[in-house]
């Protein structure tokens, strides 16, 4: 016969009928935890940004489905709401087997993913449960062979199924969360961290005490250690304690996913302050490029002033003199006042052509009578004549007006340019491309100079704002500025800015669609 464990008291047998009449509410209690612990991570594992623990919860959440409803179909079957005998019954019995075994297997893939360090190992701790499903199984065909329904089959089952499965999967699950502990408290959530230890101890609870006092049955050692011990030690159904703790490891199953809004809040909290400082040093880019532009203007200011007093003024004078020479000789000295009308006459005409000349550096003829290319390609021949530099000009598409802003624009970023060249590159050609696309205008200037190293040019903003200044004017009219350049292989700066054909054909001739500027 089989030992029937410790004789109850007649009081104890007692209290333990009431209780076994209420057992049905503590399934019930049981089932709905962990249900709603498998809801809530199904809500809410999706936007965690940890790969690995977003993976793991899935199982974890089929365990929560899965065994809540097993303890639906217990408590169905307690309340006689479902047959226990019969063909029924033995359906109904094999049904209940499958979900509880089915379940543990998910908590323990849950567990033994959390204990991989990275995804590459996380299908090969899926082979930990598939052990453990085949090591069931396997006892599980023996049985079949040993005893019958008659004997306590299913209570053998039910027993072999939580020695086999219930205590490593539980085991398995209270040692990852220990592991996901440490990368809470890695990541400065240590408050979470907390919250998942707790509920690694509630599933060491759940499963060496809850799946150790089993059902009794003729399988070692459930015929000793079972719920009936369990109930004459502590005075209440072991359902009853594996109920509480199913509630404790929902709660705090679901307080430690609460770190994923902590994350995000976090995310978006770096985002915003990123996007604070990007805008600070935005503005503070604006203000100093601000103070640049004010000195480039008196800047220039100052070189006019200068050119007109150096050349224009000093031959005005020298013009004045000499026809203030020429007055006085005019009577006394026909010819020498006729020679110094003619030496005044060339003074004159190389005074005009100075001028003419300052007149075209500040805003060239070639570009309002002739159009951008022509401008483009009396500059860089302007520029070339004046050093060793060999200048090539080139234009794709067919040529067509274009907005004042843009024209100017795009004049300006190549005067930049092309004196950036002159000035730092070195080289011994450049090439200058302008290509009227379909929707957009594209310019760009390429070298065969010494290069630079363009991570290195945010450090030293002094030689950058002629780069700023081009891509501040392509930015004003929607545009794009590239640069590229590898040191001793030359440079490449590319500014693609819209124009649609279409938007050209239907623009009024006295306002423009771009922002008036440049």
């Amino acid at each position: 016969m089989v030992n029937s464990g410790p004789a109850l008291s007649g009081p104890a047998r007692t209290r333990m009928e009431l209780s076994h009449t209420n057992l049905g509410f503590v399934y019930f209690i049981y089932g709905l935890a962990f249900f709603c612990m498998g809801l809530a991570i199904t809500l809410e594992h999706a936007r965690g940004s940890d790969v690995r623990l977003r993976l793991a919860l899935r199982p974890l959440a089929a365990f929560g489905f899965i065994h809540g409803i097993h303890e639906w179909i217990e408590m169905g079957v307690h309340w006689a709401a479902l047959p226990n005998a019969g063909v029924a019954g033995l359906v109904w019995q094999g049904i209940r087997l499958a979900l509880l075994a089915f379940s543990f297997l998910s908590l323990g893939a849950f567990g033994f993913s959390l204990l991989t360090p990275n995804l590459r190992l996380r299908r090969l701790s899926l082979l930990a449960p598939l052990l453990l499903a085949a090591l069931w199984g396997f006892g599980l065909l023996s049985m079949l062979n040993q005893y019958t329904v008659l004997e306590g089959l299913w209570h053998v089952a039910d027993v072999w199924t939580r020695y086999t499965l219930g205590i490593p999967a539980s085991l398995a699950a209270s040692i990852g969360l220990v592991v996901q502990q440490r990368a809470f408290r890695l990541a400065g959530m240590e408050r979470f961290g907390r919250d998942s230890l707790f509920a690694s101890l509630a599933f060491a609870w759940y499963g060496l005490v809850g799946q150790l006092f089993t059902i009794q049955s003729r399988l070692f050692p459930s015929t000793h250690v079972n719920q009936d011990l369990f109930f004459h030690w502590l005075g209440f159904p072991i359902q009853l304690m594996r109920a509480a703790l199913a509630v404790i490891i929902t709660i705090f199953v679901i307080r430690f996913m609460r770190a994923f809004d902590a994350e995000i809040e976090r995310q978006i909290r770096e985002l915003q302050q990123s996007q604070l400082a990007e805008a600070q040093q935005r503005e503070a880019l604006r203000g100093e490029q601000l103070k640049r532009i004010v000195a480039a203007q008196e800047a220039e200011r100052q070189r006019v002033a200068r050119e007109l007093h150096d050349d224009t003024g000093q031959s005005l004078t020298a013009i004045g003199l000499g026809l203030r020479g020429v007055a006085n000789s005019l009577h006394t000295d026909p010819r020498a006042a006729e020679k110094n009308l003619g030496r005044l006459q060339v003074l004159a005409n190389q005074s005009l052509e100075e001028l003419q000349r300052m007149i075209r550096n500040l805003r060239p003829s070639h570009l309002d009578d002739l159009g951008l290319p022509a401008a483009l390609r009396w500059y860089g021949g302007e520029a070339a004549a004046a050093t060793n530099l060999r200048f090539h000009f080139e234009m794709q598409g067919e040529e067509r007006p274009l907005p004042e802003p843009l024209k100017v624009a795009l004049y300006r970023i190549a005067q930049e340019a092309l004196t950036n060249v002159i000035k730092h590159a070195r080289a011994q050609n450049a090439w200058l491309q302008l290509s009227f696309l379909p929707q957009q205008v594209e310019i760009s200037l390429r070298d065969d100079g010494r290069g630079f190293d363009t991570a290195a040019l945010g450090a030293n903003r002094s030689a950058s704002w002629g780069l700023l200044g081009m891509h501040e004017r392509a930015a004003l009219l929607g545009g794009r500025f590239q640069l590229s350049s590898v040191p001793g292989h030359g440079t490449l700066v590319a500014v693609t800015i819209p124009c649609p054909e279409t938007v050209l054909s239907q623009e009024p001739t006295h306002e423009h669609p771009y922002p008036v500027g440049g």
